[in-house]
């Protein structure tokens, strides 16, 4: 069966994900990091994409993107991930595929997820219990984000922007919004990218499901329901 073609929108932030090979380690030390991150500004100035978040976790990443055009992040991720792999494999004496498959990607709507997004994904170090707060973990976009580092690779959103007239007060709000409770979002955010999903509100889901041909509403979860027995 053929697989569905991943929906990717210029001009509208997207999260991936993309997982190490049955969940294994893709990155062993801070070398490792710092080498990812290298290879990624390269790629992200070479395909024209914008990044507004991102988190390296020990066996997956977290990115939030925007695209110029429709094709970027695919080539973005194919040449990052075959680049780096190449690298990791060399310098662990290692063989074989460091990524699981595919990445996996959902497309935001703006105005209602892409902060929460940014939330979710500088999260994930709290989540796993390895910080108490965000901005505790080097390995995120959340330090720039509260103004404790600069961080090179991001571009800062307009919605981000807006959280305040100053880089205190923008800071500072943004760090209040970080430290709040994130519970039904986070369920929605992971269903999402999980599914290859687009996250909106319904309007937003039915231009975008006209725009890409094909419905981007979710399903209804469980089998569906048989058919009644026509009559003789």
């Amino acid at each position: 069966m053929a697989r569905t073609a991943r929906l990717a929108v210029p001009g509208y932030p997207h999260h991936l994900i993309q997982r190490g090979n049955n969940r294994q380690r893709v990155f062993l030390d801070d070398e490792d990091r710092a080498r990812y991150l290298s290879m990624l500004r390269d790629v992200l100035r070479e395909q024209g994409v914008a990044l507004h978040a991102w988190v390296l976790m020990d066996n997956h990443v977290h990115l939030l993107l925007t695209p110029g055009e429709g094709r970027a992040l695919s080539r973005l991720m194919q040449r990052l991930g075959t680049w780096y792999a190449g690298w990791f494999n060399h310098r662990h004496g290692r063989t074989g595929a460091l990524w699981e498959g595919r990445f996996r990607s959902s497309l935001l709507e703006t105005d209602a997820y892409l902060l929460t997004c940014m939330r979710y994904i500088e999260n994930n170090p709290v989540r796993a219990g390895m910080v108490e707060r965000a901005e505790d973990y080097r390995w995120s976009s959340s330090r720039h984000h509260v103004g404790a580092a600069v961080d090179p690779l991001i571009t800062d959103h307009s919605l981000y922007w807006g959280m305040g007239n100053t880089p205190f007060e923008r800071e500072a709000a943004y760090r209040a919004f970080l430290h709040e409770a994130l519970a039904e979002e986070s369920g929605r955010l992971s269903r999402a990218f999980l599914g290859g999903r687009a996250l909106g509100s319904q309007r937003f889901l039915e231009h975008m499901s006209q725009d890409a041909g094909r419905s981007l509403h979710p399903g209804k979860r469980g089998r569906p329901p048989k058919a009644k027995p026509v009559p003789n």
